[in-house]
């Protein structure tokens, strides 16, 4: 339905012409990850100041402003854009700033954020600036009266999206459901060799007693830990849930994470081979 409207910068290139346009064209560039309502403010104002309004966005590679982010992969962040009925194009800037699809696509305007421009102008919006008066394009600050923050947002509570990046991951390499299930169908009977470091993982959930006096630390109590074979143990057992024959090679300890790990992959069912190093611990 909107998915049209996602374009290279080729492709936009083509439908936009060159200035003088007959109609003009402004471009905005972020992240996007959240769209907030803030978001929402900058696009429809941009749009109000050309006939064709650009959203471009920031490609994954490029984000390092935080931990695990973006938290949106590139794919889903262009379609809810394009999803946005003021939004006439987006697209997925491959660089790590937009001065390049600038100086290429030579929009009429290019629009930022009110905080831009508050107190002084940054260097790399500078550079932007620059770009654009190559070829006599100009600079648009939308108003700020609105203003969120993505990575808050993020921080506050993480959208569950995990079903919408499986469908978008899948799209685009051309898999759907019916060749996930002949893949898992196939593995039926295949004799599989995982070889690998076996990680014991554990969860303990504590009790909090209080703050120690005199270093900025807790104080807990230990209610229960849970153990699970990780590493290339949860391998070996997800292949063979999938129905394959499965052998397993490893290096374990002499100690009691060694034992925990041949239990509970021998009930998994899966065939193991350990080399029992007594000159190191079972990774944990």
């Amino acid at each position: 339905m909107f998915r049209h409207k996602i374009k290279t910068r080729e492709d936009l290139a083509q439908v936009i012409g060159t200035p003088p346009r007959a109609k003009t064209v402004i471009m905005c560039h972020g992240v996007f990850d959240i769209v907030h309502p803030g978001h929402l403010r900058h696009l429809m104002y941009a749009k109000e100041k050309a006939d064709v309004l650009v959203a471009s966005v920031t490609a994954d590679a490029h984000i390092t402003k935080a931990d695990h982010r973006p938290y949106v992969p590139q794919e889903l962040r262009a379609e809810n854009l394009a999803a946005l009925e003021m939004v006439d194009y987006v697209i997925v800037d491959l660089n790590p700033t937009p001065i390049d699809n600038i100086r290429y696509l030579r929009p009429d305007y290019f629009a930022k954020g009110y905080e831009y421009f508050a107190e002084g102008i940054p260097p790399r919006t500078q550079e932007e600036m620059d770009a654009l008066e190559t070829y006599g394009g100009e600079i648009v600050f939308t108003p700020g009266d609105i203003v969120y923050s993505s990575s808050n947002l993020i921080e506050l509570q993480a959208p569950k999206i995990a079903v919408d990046k499986l469908l978008s991951l899948m799209e685009s390499e051309g898999v759907g459901f019916g060749d996930l299930r002949k893949a898992v169908r196939n593995l039926s009977g295949v004799k599989v060799h995982v070889v690998g470091d076996t990680i014991i993982d554990g969860y303990s959930e504590c009790t909090l007693l209080g703050a120690a006096p005199k270093s900025p630390t807790f104080s807990v109590r230990l209610e229960r830990t849970e153990l699970f074979t990780g590493g290339a143990g949860v391998v070996a057992r997800h292949v063979k849930s999938a129905g394959a024959e499965v052998v397993f090679s490893t290096v374990l300890g002499e100690d009691p994470p060694k034992d925990f790990a041949l239990k509970e992959l021998g009930e998994a069912g899966v065939d193991c081979h350990p080399v029992i190093d007594r000159t190191r611990p079972t990774t944990y």
